[in-house]
């Protein structure tokens, strides 16, 4: 009578596991549509057992049609955050000729927001300029007929041809990028409290 209730129970237990096959489908539904910066070994002590399709937010399992769109912004503000850490560093020792972009004009790089108000309207114009030319490619993305952020320009010819290559520096430019876009933030913050320039020290 033990042997057939303890039966009972494994066959019952087995009832509600999910089966091999299923197990496999859910492996093989790539996170994310399969793109770069989806995995990582990190332990998250909120995430399944790692940083593995940690997307707190639900992005890709509400919206995966807009995933292309979503890379693109991000590797657009990765970049733009990438020249900013170096625009912020690079005029506390090294400055372009005329007067009003001298040491003692502009002691601190934030304050050139204020004190150069027309070389302010030239950024925002280029800015607005570049925008423009990449707009007829981000409405295109839904097209997939390109990946997010490829916008084919590659002068000095270092994108490699290996595609293991091609997934580890997108992913070096993705994790760059990201830890750039949270270093503006904290030096512009750093700036503005301390009133000092690069490495914005009280």
């Amino acid at each position: 009578m033990k042997f057939l209730l303890t039966l009972a129970a494994i066959g019952s237990a087995a009832a509600f596991a999910p089966s091999s096959t299923e197990r496999q489908s859910t492996v093989a539904q790539a996170f994310a549509g399969g793109m770069v910066g989806g995995e990582g070994p990190e332990p998250m002590p909120f995430a399944k057992g790692s940083s593995v399709n940690f997307d707190p937010v639900g992005f890709a399992e509400r919206s995966p049609e807009w995933l292309p769109w979503y890379r693109e912004a991000e590797l657009k503000h990765c970049r733009a955050a990438m020249l900013a850490t170096v625009g912020m560093v690079v005029p506390e020792f090294v400055r372009i000729p005329g007067e009003q972009f001298s040491f003692d004009a502009i002691p601190n790089v934030l304050q050139a927001h204020d004190a150069l108000p027309d070389s302010m309207i030239q950024i925002f114009g280029w800015i607005s300029f570049l925008e423009a030319c990449t707009f007829p490619a981000l409405a295109n993305m839904n097209s997939y007929d390109r990946a997010p952020g490829d916008f084919g320009f590659d002068p000095l010819s270092l994108f490699p041809e290996d595609p293991e290559k091609q997934k580890e520096m997108q992913l070096s430019e993705l994790k760059n990028g990201r830890l750039a876009m949270i270093a503006i933030g904290g030096m512009v913050s750093g700036a503005a409290v301390t009133g000092h320039g690069f490495p914005y020290l009280p």
